[in-house]
């Protein structure tokens, strides 16, 4: 026990010295302003450093996507533009205090995208018009009414148009495409006949806010399309090609992985990364929705009409999506792949079948990106699906003829001990998850030829070319796979 007299009141430091003594320091206590000091100084540190950090990440994501920062300084023109209103003494006087209104127009309707941009611009316009000429008319007929019964029609109104505008949100085809301005439109419309009630130049007040709301819009609009536009209709074209790239590395991945047997394959990071491709095509549904609904509202620009089948994209993205659900299948089946003695014979029989199938699939992938990527069709599609087809019969020949493999031969066989060599049976259970992995590779097979299907209606609907090739042919004609 060390008594509480012989601890010192000071921290002491002991420093030996080179000629053999000890020196004892007294370290000085620290008074109540240099601790507080400190303290400011760490929280300041602290501060900075998160700041500085939140400035590196900012700087990144600026290089690696340099939309983002085009998009904020379109706003910060936008708004710029139509401050004017605000600060221009003759504007100013035309729309009075409403000015504002352009302003919130384009901190609102103003999107990364041309075809989001018109999509709000448009709803927010055309609901605005609607709800001011009926409120407008309310007003008008409640003004007539007298005063007793003026607050009575007015509640009505609102009650009766409000109800009917949202429970259109809830018909699927008004939510795709008319939502916001369904929202837009119950809020004008209350605006203004509530303040109609107690506001006596109702209609001039309506004129304002339309006509600031049809400025801000209309710059919105003009800065979207004509500075460095972003079309929603090219960011759906390049997601579904990028997405058919990565499904077929992800594709090759898991092939050429589960049957190395010497580890030759690369476990770095952008290997990992290529093979878990197919878990963005998994999440892409929501995305592809939106810029399909986007672009329908887009005008002509590049390769695409006004009419281009978007749509078609969404059945193409679905079909990938349902190849992608097979190549997850077969990853669950890599982690529950057994190590049985006899598995890695069994492997061996249906290997090359499996590559040769897997390389046929994976080439078909690539060249619907390429075909999607540059519209033109391929002339070697129809011959690629056909080596695919005859793959996937060789390998259901494999894996019907893997019952008589259960009873391996031994590593430590030779030819002349083969009428006396022991065996190696393989329980059942062991080759399931084998059996499961060839039929997974049969059924994506099946699931490729939907993807080839789809691609075909689009190149029919926007009337492909062909690239290098001078055959006229327009479909392809797929043979069909026999199930196993």
């Amino acid at each position: 026990m060390v008594n509480e007299q012989d601890v010192p009141e000071n921290l002491e430091w002991n420093i030996n010295v080179r000629d053999g003594t000890k020196q004892v320091v007294a370290v000085p206590e620290l008074r109540l302003v240099d601790k507080a000091w400190l303290q400011l100084k760490s929280v300041v540190g602290g501060l900075i450093l998160k700041v500085w950090r939140f400035l590196v990440k900012a700087w990144n994501l600026g290089v690696a996507e340099p939309k983002k920062i085009i998009h904020a300084m379109k706003v910060g023109l936008a708004l710029t533009i139509v401050s004017l209103c605000y600060y221009l003494r003759s504007m100013y006087e035309g729309v009075g205090g409403n000015a504002m209104w352009a302003v919130m127009t384009v901190v609102v309707v103003f999107e990364s995208s041309v075809g989001a941009t018109l999509y709000k611009s448009i709803n927010r316009v055309a609901a605005t018009s609607l709800a001011g000429s009926l409120g407008l008319g309310v007003h008008w007929i409640s003004y007539k009414s007298g005063e007793k019964f003026e607050p009575i029609i007015i509640g009505i109104s609102v009650f009766f148009l409000a109800s009917a505008a949202t429970f259109s949100r809830f018909i699927s085809s008004v939510k795709s495409r008319f939502d916001y301005g369904a929202v837009i439109f119950i809020l004008t419309f209350t605006l203004v006949s509530v303040s109609g009630y107690r506001v006596n130049e109702i209609s001039e007040l309506a004129f304002q806010r339309l006509l600031t709301i049809f400025i801000g819009t209309s710059f919105c609009i003009m800065i979207s399309i004509f500075f460095y536009p972003t079309w929603a209709g090219a960011e759906l074209h390049r997601l579904i090609y990028q997405n058919l790239e990565k499904l077929a590395d992800s594709l090759d991945g898991y092939v050429i992985r589960y049957f190395d047997d010497n580890g030759n394959v690369a476990e770095d990071s952008n290997h990992n990364k290529a093979i878990k491709g197919y878990k963005y095509v998994l999440d892409s549904k929501a995305t592809e929705d939106n810029l399909a609904n986007f672009a329908r509202w887009e005008p002509a620009h590049g390769g695409f009409n006004f009419y281009h089948p978007w749509k078609q994209y969404l059945k193409i993205g679905a079909s990938l999506r349902s190849s992608a659900y097979c190549i997850e299948a077969l990853r669950g089946c890599m982690d529950s792949e057994s190590q049985a003695p006899g598995i890695w014979y069994l492997k061996k029989h249906v290997s090359n079948a499996c590559k040769t199938m897997n390389k046929s699939s994976s080439d078909i992938l690539r060249e619907l990106a390429i075909t999607v990527k540059t519209m033109t069709k391929s002339s070697k599609m129809g011959l690629l699906v056909q080596e695919m087809n005859t793959a996937v019969q060789k390998l259901q020949i494999s894996l019907k003829s893997i019952p008589s493999c259960l009873i391996a031969p031994t590593s430590e066989e030779t030819a002349d001990e083969a009428p006396f060599r022991k065996t190696c049976i393989t329980p059942l259970v062991e080759v399931i998850p084998l059996t499961t992995f060839v039929s997974l590779l049969i059924e994506n097979a099946a699931r490729i030829n939907g993807i080839v299907d789809a691609v075909n209606e689009l190149a029919v609907m926007v009337d492909m070319k062909h690239g290098s090739s001078k055959k006229t042919n327009t479909v392809i004609t797929l043979p069909q796979i026999p199930k196993p």
